[in-house]
């Protein structure tokens, strides 16, 4: 069988697509690029915002008219796949296999069966399986737990993927183990809310440490970097912050959703803080860590939200100064408490709040960026950029970055590189070697037409 796994959604998503990618191998299929070469097509799918729904619904009629035309077998996995509205879907367009977040290791049992398989159990034995490791890649992705306890009113996710189960720290460290001896120098861990991790449905678990202790743990291990997200500012400690600093390998950056600057807005989505109560955590960070670089998450329109409303939410980020942040407008989603209870606002006054927030995001991110210029930076080079002749990374702070391909160092690894220009969006500069000179460039085939895509000179 030759099968193919498609990805939306968030990192926990790609998570699971390793995981099932490894299960189909294990079963003896090869793994191939494109709709075009496969014998099954497995969809992993997200349900937090319309808009990767309708991208679900339109690959799935693609789909179906291909299977009209020769032998093909469809699945839906993810946080659809276990909403009525997903099962609906799967029924519309003829999908063989539907496995919710908690049945991804019944891909085997599903492709046996001849027969429609919808397999949507929350299963514990999940977060006992060790898939292996990722091969030939730098990064990794790490679960440490699945689920979410809060219920905040715009969010599915308590629906998807249930309630909160941490994996314990043994589990954890295995997979570790596997990673850093496949080659992996920085580990990202992963979980709807890494903060609240040892404390499920509001009870400490005996033997599992908090948070901050596991970063501790996980920093002994001898990994390079290690990353976070997502973090819940409900459940967010000075600890947290402190085990940062105490720990080299963890980067300095912190991804803390905020979703809105209102007091009256945070109430409504049932965020469990204010914006005082986050602006003090943000003050702790930046006791601990001076130059910690913030990001966070905002929805923009939120029901209810006015002018003001959203004017708060402008002042948050002068407040604040993030160097990124991810923005969306509010995507009414069936089966939660706002799409029953609260009325949308108009998607025309939606998308002028978010037109006016991403400025006010390019400024911060531009003038955060900036400062970076003439600074030393550790960066992960993953691998070529769009132009054969750069390679794309990113810095302990998540800062995309570009390098010329320098002699001596042209393959992905981790380099010290000088920032020599930014933008909002991107840094470009130059690998340095150990007296903290610039490695010579190596030769391109096409020196005039680099001359003209060099990043660093349309920048």
């Amino acid at each position: 069988m030759k099968a193919t796994v498609i990805t939306y959604g968030c990192q926990m998503n790609e998570y699971d697509t390793h995981l099932v990618e490894s299960q189909l191998v294990s079963l003896g299929a090869d793994l191939v690029q494109g709709v075009d070469e496969a014998d099954f097509v497995l969809v992993n799918t997200c349900a937090v915002r319309g808009k990767p729904v309708d991208k679900v619904r339109s690959l799935l009629g693609t789909l179906r008219k291909i299977k009209a035309q020769r032998p093909l077998v469809v699945g839906m996995m993810g946080c659809l796949a276990q909403l009525e509205e997903g099962q609906q879907m799967a029924r519309k367009f003829e999908v063989d296999v539907l496995l919710g977040p908690g049945s991804l290791l019944d891909i085997g049992q599903a492709l046996e069966s001849n027969e429609r398989f919808w397999g949507l159990q929350f299963k514990d034995e999940l977060h006992e399986h060790i898939p292996p490791a990722p091969t030939g890649k730098l990064q990794a992705h790490l679960t440490i737990m699945r689920g979410c306890d809060h219920h905040c009113t715009y969010c599915i996710v308590p629906t998807t993927r249930g309630p909160q189960v941490s994996r314990s720290p043994d589990d954890i460290l295995r997979e570790l183990d596997l990673q850093l001896a496949a080659g992996v120098q920085e580990v990202t861990l992963l979980g709807q809310n890494v903060n609240a991790y040892g404390v499920d449905q509001g009870a400490r678990l005996a033997g599992y440490p908090s948070f901050a202790d596991l970063l501790r743990l996980v920093g002994r291990s001898g990994v390079r970097r290690i990353k976070f997200t997502t973090s819940h500012p409900m459940n967010f400690t000075e600890d947290v912050a402190a085990a940062m600093a105490e720990t080299p390998a963890v980067c300095e950056f912190v991804h803390l959703p905020v979703q809105s600057g209102s007091n009256h807005v945070l109430r409504r989505m049932a965020r469990e803080y204010t914006r005082e109560k986050y602006l003090q955590h943000i003050a702790e960070i930046r006791r601990h860590l001076p130059h910690a670089v913030l990001a966070t998450d905002i929805i923009v329109g939120f029901p209810g939200e006015t002018e003001e409303d959203f004017q708060d939410t402008l002042s948050l980020y002068d407040e604040v100064g993030y160097d990124s942040a991810y923005m969306f407008i509010y995507s009414p989603r069936p089966g939660t408490p706002s799409y029953k209870h609260f009325a949308d606002l108009p998607r025309e006054l939606k998308t002028e709040r978010l037109q006016r927030l991403i400025a006010r995001q390019k400024e911060w991110s531009a003038r955060k960026n900036a400062e970076k210029v003439g600074s030393v930076q550790e960066v992960l080079l993953r691998g070529d950029a769009h132009d054969a002749g750069f390679l794309e990374g990113h810095t302990r702070g998540n800062h995309p970055t570009v390098v010329p391909k320098a002699i001596g160092a042209s393959q992905a690894g981790v380099y010290p590189v000088r920032i020599e220009h930014a933008t909002p969006h991107m840094m470009y500069g130059r690998i340095l070697d150990a007296s903290g000179e610039p490695l010579p460039e190596q030769p391109r085939l096409n020196p005039e037409a680099a001359a003209v895509t060099s990043p660093l000179q349309m920048a």
